[in-house]
């Protein structure tokens, strides 16, 4: 099987780790991956700024550089979400509608697609609060929201209790915001900093050492609260706990 890696800017820009580990799990998986290096973004932050149609040059590129793959990989939902959902600043062709289709996040892909049962080498011996983001959650439907008061289920939670020596804590709120939310957190950033605040300490006071999430979006303004508050907290990304990547 060959997938193409798309690499959100963010993660390539602040957290080339999380790249690497997300290459190196799916390779160790017996996926063959290749990274169009042409790449860039998916144009994510003009769609959420109402400006879609000043990225159609970058949503070309982004399918010219996609559209041969069976299937695109990302560990990013809110990135995967807006090219599925949003993709449509340029003609829809058969090519657009392939890459729209065919892309999935990091998590889908390994548990709906390649239905992993074990990761070879991954132990991580520490106590985890798992964030499924907003676009995880809402969008992607990788977890059922908390208050449908139904049977509840997390795709990343599955993945993780395949990982030895890894403990789950119990948050008071598990699908609460960070506060994150894109530009979001530029334009009411006194509203997000204190969602931001909130979501940290129901990791903290419930004993969780690491903050694992499948979005760097949300763990990078998690861990600027940790940072501001001098948390004795840390932030790690599903791929690389997965992987066998300690930190």
């Amino acid at each position: 099987m060959k997938v193409g890696l798309f690499i959100p800017c963010y993660i390539d820009a602040f957290f080339p780790e999380v790249g690497i580990a997300t290459l190196e799990l799916l390779e160790k998986l017996g996926v063959e991956v290749e990274y169009p290096l042409d790449q860039t973004c998916c144009g994510q932050p003009m769609g959420t700024n109402g400006t879609q149609q000043q990225a159609s040059a970058t949503e070309q590129l982004f399918v010219d550089c996609f559209k041969d793959y069976q299937y695109i990989v990302s560990p990013s939902a809110s990135c995967v979400d807006h090219v599925r959902a949003n993709l449509d600043a340029i003609p829809q062709t058969s090519e657009v509608q392939n890459v729209r289709q065919n892309i999935y996040e990091l998590v889908e892909f390994l548990h709906d697609i390649l239905k992993i049962n074990h990761f070879p080498g991954a132990e991580f011996p520490h106590k985890v609060g798992l964030h499924n983001s907003c676009s995880a959650i809402r969008k992607l439907g990788t977890s059922r929201p908390s208050e449908l008061m139904i049977a509840s289920f997390s795709k990343s939670q599955t993945l993780l209790e395949k990982v030895k020596g890894i403990e789950f804590v119990t948050l008071d709120r598990p699908d609460e915001c960070c506060g994150f939310g894109g530009t979001f957190c530029v334009f009411e950033e006194a509203v997000s900093a204190q969602m931001g605040y909130d979501k940290v300490n129901d990791h903290f006071r419930n004993g969780a050492e690491y903050i694992v999430s499948g979005d760097m979006s949300c763990l990078l303004h998690q861990k600027g609260i940790i940072d501001y508050y001098k948390m004795n907290l840390k932030t790690i990304h599903i791929a690389q706990i997965l992987n066998g990547t300690s930190r």
